[in-house]
């Protein structure tokens, strides 16, 4: 089974869903979409199969997004990809891609409800969160 995951190494909701996908006995693959950015195809492909807009998947915080003015809705979903492209830090993440399902992983946790063995055993987030206890039960 392959497991994909766009990740930032700097963002603790992609280390704690990496760490999450690890748990569940997957070795994903990594890719480090700051790095290694997706084809404009490959991020519309992203895009269409998490059911998103390009817009709802822009990232604000950390970007230069107010910068660039993307606040404003005269920007196509085309000029969207096209600044996405340009940096990419404006992509939100993580985005995750297994056979049941792609989706951004935001609250990390999400991810459970697309991994092949979901029963990942007691997990607690990097911040100490509990997502799922002792007993097995998923908290978060």
């Amino acid at each position: 089974m392959t497991v994909t995951i766009y990740h930032n190494p700097d963002c603790g909701t992609s280390r704690n869903t990496l760490a999450m996908i690890r748990q569940s006995g997957e070795e994903p693959e990594v890719v480090e979409y700051l790095k290694n950015p997706p084809s404009r195809e490959k991020l519309v492909e992203l895009i269409a199969a998490m059911g998103m807009t390009p817009r709802q998947l822009l990232r604000e915080k950390g970007t230069p997004y107010a910068e660039l003015g993307l606040g404003d809705p005269k920007w196509s979903d085309d000029e969207i990809l096209d600044f996405m492209l340009a940096h990419p830090i404006l992509i939100n993440r993580p985005i995750v891609v297994t056979p049941p399902g792609t989706m951004l992983a935001r609250p990390s946790e999400a991810v459970l409800d697309i991994l092949p063995n979901p029963d990942i055993g007691p997990f607690t987030k990097e911040d100490g969160e509990v997502v799922i206890d002792a007993s097995g039960k998923r908290v978060a």
